[in-house]
């Protein structure tokens, strides 16, 4: 959804943890979007790396172990 940030992903769809460790978790199942630069102080996406456009998972990596 537009505008969206870490918290917001967790509160919905990762209800079932605290809040700092379903944002935790987002993070590390999404390098890709969160080791982006999140834009210059001031702009429209300071602060914040996510797009709209962005895939986030909300569940970890399937192992075929």
């Amino acid at each position: 959804m537009a505008g969206d940030t870490w918290q917001s992903i967790a509160d919905r769809e990762l209800a079932d943890m605290n809040a700092e460790e379903g944002v935790s978790s987002l993070q590390s199942w999404n390098l890709h979007v969160f080791m982006r630069s999140s834009g210059a102080a001031g702009g429209p996406k300071s602060g914040n790396p996510i797009l709209p456009s962005d895939v986030i998972f909300v569940e970890p990596p399937m192992s075929d172990a």
